[in-house]
């Protein structure tokens, strides 16, 4: 990041040292991704494009903006009917910008302290029943062979590990709970079978162990050894990562989300399902179960307790629907 230029969303470079600064200060001490970095630097410059006009040259005078400032720039989004939770992430990437000025002793304030946020509709996670869990992990097993499959050794060995690898997958994402993003990241090394767990690092490169069930372990063990086969017909092997493409790379988010909505058409569930849906199930399904709320937020690696609690008010609309069906005077 240090020599790294900033561009505008004009596409000029930009050289303010503060920004490069608090943008260093988020990637050495922060440990920030890269695509937090971005999010940060774009909101960052969209508030200096607006507050001193998209002519304007660095160094910006952060010590010069005001409250009114900062609530032009969030009104602008608003008056052009932005989602709030994209208003919500740009006041949250001002507000810790100033905080660090502040801290630095480069702004005497921070205009965006104060400023209300706007508010988020509520709206409930997509959860799956058991029953439909259950329909969803079994699809990959039932699934029809790839044409020419059976003629070509080569087709057939990737068709078989392709099968159980989307089974193992399936199923991880529903006995961890775990994000899809974590689950691509994955490397064989960090799988105990002994103890049962696998080793996740989330959000923020924070590590934490996730149990993993029996059917799980049984899933990724036939994948593994499916993956094994499948090597040895291409006469290579297939490196640390668990899970593996045509190609021999590692598979990426959207090649599992498309698997996913593929497996949902053919049991008959929604087209629009995510791999997101198999951890709130995940999580719906714990509390349900008599699950402490504590640790739950553990196994799902949340940093805050208020942000499990969304799985309260699923469990508390499934005991309202089995109300209103069940109870004679509902």
């Amino acid at each position: 990041m240090k020599d790294e230029k900033i561009n505008s969303p004009s596409g000029r470079d930009i050289g303010d040292p503060r920004l490069e600064q608090f943008l260093r200060y988020l990637q050495g001490e922060r440990d920030a991704s890269v695509h937090t970095l971005r999010n940060y630097r774009m909101d960052i410059l969209q508030f200096a494009a607006q507050t001193w006009g998209t002519e304007a040259r660095p160094p910006f005078a952060w010590r010069e903006t005001d409250r009114y400032s900062a609530r032009r720039f969030l009104a602008g989004f608003q008056k052009d009917g932005k989602k709030a939770t994209t208003t919500n992430r740009k006041l949250s990437s001002l507000r810790s910008f100033y905080r660090f000025l502040l801290r630095e002793g480069l702004s005497d304030v921070n205009p965006f302290t104060g400023v209300q946020s706007p508010k988020l509709p509520k709206r409930l996670p997509q959860v799956l029943g058991v029953v439909d869990v259950g329909r969803l992990l079994d699809a990959p097993r039932k699934a029809e062979p790839a044409p020419g499959a059976a003629d070509h050794p080569r087709i057939r060995a990737f068709d078989d590990y392709a099968r159980q690898r989307d089974a193992a997958i399936l199923e991880l994402l529903y006995s961890t709970g775990m994000r899809v993003s974590e689950l691509t990241g994955l490397a064989i090394d960090r799988i105990d079978y002994l103890s049962g767990v696998i080793k996740v690092r989330g959000k923020g490169k924070k590590e934490r162990l996730c149990p993993m069930g029996n059917p799980a372990a049984r899933a990724l063990k036939a994948a593994l050894a499916a993956r094994e086969n499948w090597l040895l017909t291409l006469g290579r092997r297939g490196g640390s990562a668990l899970f593996l493409n045509k190609h021999g790379g590692s598979l990426t988010v959207r090649s599992i989300e498309r698997m996913l909505k593929k497996y949902a058409m053919l049991v008959g569930l929604s087209p629009s399902l995510s791999p997101h849906a198999l951890r709130h199930s995940f999580a719906t399904h714990l509390l349900d179960a008599g699950a402490d709320l504590r640790s739950v937020q553990e196994l799902l690696g949340h940093a805050s307790l208020s942000t499990t609690q969304i799985y309260t008010h699923v469990s508390i609309e499934r005991l309202k629907a089995v109300y209103d069906l069940a109870h004679p005077r509902a």
